[in-house]
């Protein structure tokens, strides 16, 4: 074995390869500021929206004033970050986002009257522009932070960036439930304000990249698609995509969490963060357990079995009336996710050349990012429809299925490894 073979093999099985590159360290703080901000923006105005309401559906039109702008732009966001400077991207949605916390304090400081009679209408205004600032910002950041460090060190970087990013998402609802319980909704948004204002700076500290060189010669309209050709010919990329779609679409309970906090659980909007945060909780311990052990040798019976296990959690928290209970059935919950996030992430990083990077990202923000979304407005519509615990508990068990139809149709990803 030649020396280069011995140092990239030390690289590999290096746990902390990533976190020696400055540059990856750096944006992994700015990224978990905008995560934490956005977190607590989301967990506050669902608070704020069923404060208003108390409607359920209102909950899953969240979720639809969101997945909408960010679907429509996304293909064009793709497009622009295999042809443009990625930074610059990201730096356009990240503003984006604080001028929309900038509004919702705006808004809840009832500083204008015209506004203060459409409070709800303009709350759905900010998302639907929030919105848009996260379909530049998935397939952008994605295609950006591979640039920042070496492909033998990908599957490494995947792992820690799950960490960081589960790490804003455990103390940014955490975060947001108790700051509007000390000072309620306007301040909470002006302090939301300032930490994605502070995102932003440290996101200009980082240099810029050079634009990946662009392979094909065609028109916009086939740049457009030549995504979704790509990921629709990969079938193992497909198969972890579509596995993960409809987890999302039917496990998920995101979006009904304020009632279980208020109804069920009675845990008020403290309880509410706790619930939010317990997931990333699980999350992170897990991908920190993964920087030692990734998860890559028997990869796809790896990812087949967290979102079985994703399911399974689900269920147990539609049918606790337990606090504790809940939190752990959500930990166990982001447990598995974390497992999946990593497998899928790692195998979109690997099998997806630089040139392409945003618009397989598009595609994948599409299948799984916006699933959250338009997976919030599903349970909206099932809770109304059958009651909150039945419909998670359905979800759940679509999930189940899911996989089960998975593993017998998709034998390339259930044997797939990753070493």
């Amino acid at each position: 074995m030649d020396t280069n073979t011995v140092t990239n093999e030390k690289i590999k099985r290096d746990p902390y390869a990533a976190l020696r590159n400055s540059e990856f360290r750096n944006f992994s703080v700015a990224r978990i500021l905008m995560v934490i901000a956005t977190l607590m923006q989301s967990i506050i105005v669902g608070w704020q929206v069923y404060d208003i309401t108390k409607d359920p559906l209102s909950l899953g039109l969240i979720g639809l004033a969101e997945v909408i702008p960010a679907i429509s732009v996304s293909f064009y966001a793709g497009h622009l970050t295999d042809i443009s400077d990625r930074k610059k991207i990201i730096l356009f949605a990240y503003i984006m986002f604080s001028v929309c916390a900038a509004f919702l304090t705006i808004i809840s400081y009832d500083l204008v009257p015209f506004i203060y009679n459409y409070k709800l209408h303009a709350i759905y205004a900010a998302i639907f522009v929030g919105g848009i600032a996260r379909g530049f910002s998935m397939p952008s950041t994605f295609a950006f932070w591979s640039q920042l460090v070496d492909k033998e060190i990908f599957a490494n970087a995947v792992t820690w960036n799950t960490s960081f990013w589960q790490f804003g998402a455990v103390t940014g609802p955490a975060i947001g439930g108790f700051v509007y319980a000390m000072i309620g909704f306007a301040s909470s948004y002006f302090v939301i304000t300032i930490v994605m204002a502070i995102s932003i700076l440290l996101l200009s500290s980082i240099k810029k990249k050079p634009i990946p060189v662009i392979s094909e010669h065609s028109d916009i309209k086939e740049r457009l698609m030549a995504g979704i050709k790509f990921v629709f010919n990969n079938k193992i990329l497909l198969g972890a995509i579509t596995l993960d779609l409809f987890a999302v679409l039917f496990g998920g309970a995101t979006a009904l969490l304020p009632i279980f906090s208020a109804e069920i659980l009675n845990a008020g909007p403290q309880g509410l963060g706790m619930l939010r945060a317990a997931p990333s909780v699980g999350a992170v311990l897990m991908a920190l357990f993964m920087t030692r052990r990734p998860p890559t040798e028997n990869a796809g019976r790896n990812l087949l079995i967290s979102v079985f296990g994703f399911g399974v959690s689900m269920i147990v928290f539609a049918v606790s009336k337990n606090f504790l209970l809940s939190l752990i059935a959500l930990a166990v919950s982001g447990l598995f996710d974390s497992v999946s996030v990593v497998i899928r992430s790692t195998i979109m990083q690997l099998f997806t050349p630089d040139n392409m990077k945003g618009r397989v990202a598009a595609v994948n923000s599409i299948f799984i990012g916006s699933s959250n979304e338009i997976g919030a407005f599903e349970s909206g519509v099932a809770a109304k429809l059958l009651g909150t615990v039945p419909s998670v508990i359905l979800g759940g068990c679509m999930t189940l299925l899911v996989v089960g139809v998975m593993s017998i149709f998709s034998p390339k990803l259930r044997k797939l490894h990753l070493k």
